[in-house]
């Protein structure tokens, strides 16, 4: 049987809106141009630069005209968008100055992987079909250069989709062929492979034959650092082994990885941020290119003037509703934008104002335990609005461009009762791994031992989760002879 009831609920939703601004603050420097630049493209009604004139275009509002529309809930009324205010622009600048980045670096796109292979392919003297083969086996590689497919999975293939029916030996033919492409490497089938067709290009030597033996007999070994049992098993003195790891250690394992996702690029990190010390005082400034000049459309204002007072027709209403849904996206999208650098400022000001003693002396020791909650407690705005701007916003430093995210930290209690932050610990850790005795690597427990004779108590598993954090192999493997 079915009834009915009323029931009072309580919820919290976003609206449209306030989803995108959510989205724009935790956009970095150069996906928030792109986004601009789609938005212009995508709305008329929006512009860059200055507007020409100084005065503000005004409309007046057409009560009959707006009385007219039975489904419109709210009054189309302009002057909510163009106001006698003293910034007629809708200019988006910010009173912190934003530093101009005058040594913007453009991103050119290069060679594909592909393009690359196939054009010193065909400097080859190959007859058609040993060609195609060649071909196929460098479409056929990985994004690191190897070549993972079985051979008899590629000779399946080059018969069922392109009718080639060939033999292992032909394959392997074009395969020695693909393998003298540059980089050298290139067409391995497994490390070992790679490194040992690195090693084959270089000048003969006793040191490089050596190499190539360890690479090919003994590799287990070596990546285990087992120097001991390779000294015994090839029967060689501890110098001609370390002759031959030096010649394996820059050696490249991934010698298609100058090619990413097909494109070989210039990579480059783009700061949100921009801090300068000059006599101890701390300048903190949103990059320019986060601060774009916009406004909007004076030939839409003029169209929305044009059309409103047309009359009252069907088509002269669509029209009217049309200009008017571009000049209210374009408003809130310039309002969005300057919101987004406001909360920036705020954000960032907050955090240096908390960590000033680091940016003054760059030392990491003198980084203060922080969290999210700290900061959003200092500027009012909410926990996941911070979390926005710190997980994807860098700042350019006198000591380098760093991530936002990296100066949160937890807080531990050292032997005299002071909270100090988790990233000292690691910047001591680190310190300790660096300077200790590379034929004799300090294991976690011992790191533990030296770390609480400094004063702080920290666990062996502890130790081992922070080494991982700094991307730190365990002892056996910082061994070196």
């Amino acid at each position: 049987m079915l009834k009915q009831h009323l029931q009072l609920k309580l919820s919290q939703k976003l609206s449209p809106k306030q989803i995108q601004l959510m989205k724009l603050i935790q956009l970095p420097t150069q996906a928030f141009e792109e986004c601009i630049k789609q938005e212009i493209e995508e709305n008329p009604a929006l512009e860059t630069g200055k507007e020409e004139s100084e005065d503000p275009f005004e409309i007046e509002t057409n009560d009959d005209f707006e009385s007219a529309e039975e489904d419109q809930s709210e009054e189309i009324n302009i002057e909510e968008y163009l106001s006698d205010d003293d910034t007629p622009d809708y200019k988006t600048t910010l009173s912190s100055s934003p530093v101009e980045d005058e040594n913007q670096t453009p991103y050119a796109a290069g060679q594909t992987f592909y393009g690359y292979l196939i054009e010193q392919l065909s400097t080859f003297n190959l007859e058609a079909e040993q060609y195609l083969i060649a071909e196929y086996l460098v479409g056929s590689l990985d994004e690191s250069g190897y070549l993972r497919r079985p051979l008899e999975d590629i000779i399946d293939d080059l018969a069922f989709s392109v009718g080639l029916f060939i033999n292992e030996d032909q394959l392997k033919e074009a395969l020695t062929t693909v393998q003298q492409l540059d980089p050298a490497g290139i067409g391995a089938r497994d490390i070992t492979e790679c490194l040992s067709l690195q090693l084959k290009r270089q000048t003969k030597s006793a040191s490089r034959d050596l190499a190539i033996e360890i690479i090919g007999e003994s590799f287990d070994l070596f990546s285990k650092k087992h120097f001991d049992k390779i000294l015994q098993k090839h029967k060689i003195d501890e110098d001609a082994l370390k002759t031959a790891i030096a010649k394996i250690e820059r050696l490249n394992p991934k010698p298609g990885g100058g090619f990413s996702t097909g494109l070989r690029m210039n990579r480059q990190i783009v700061p949100d941020f921009i801090l300068r010390i000059e006599d101890d005082q701390i300048d903190l400034q949103l990059n320019a290119r986060n601060a774009p000049e916009l406004h909007l459309s004076r030939s839409y204002k003029e169209l929305f003037e044009t059309y409103k007072q047309g009359g009252s027709n069907p088509a002269q209403k669509e029209a009217v509703q049309f200009v008017k849904q571009k000049l209210d996206a374009a408003k809130w999208f310039i309002d969005a934008i300057r919101q987004r650098q406001q909360t920036l400022i705020i954000t960032l000001q907050a955090i240096v104002n908390y960590q000033t003693a680091y940016f003054l002396s760059g030392d990491e020791r003198d980084l203060k335990p922080m969290i999210l909650r700290d900061i959003a407690e200092l500027t009012g705005l909410d926990i996941s609005t911070i979390s926005r701007v710190a997980n994807s916003k860098y700042i350019d430093t006198p000591y380098g461009t760093q991530l936002v995210k990296s100066y949160f930290s937890e807080a531990m209690t050292n032997e005299e009762g002071e909270s100090v932050s988790t990233r000292e610990i690691k910047s001591i850790l680190k310190e300790l791994i660096e300077s200790e005795d590379k034929s004799k690597p300090l294991t976690d427990e011992k790191l533990g031992k030296l770390l609480k004779e400094k004063g702080y108590k920290v666990a062996r598993r502890t130790v081992a989760k922070y080494r991982e954090q700094l991307d730190l192999p365990v002892a056996r493997l910082r061994k070196s002879l």
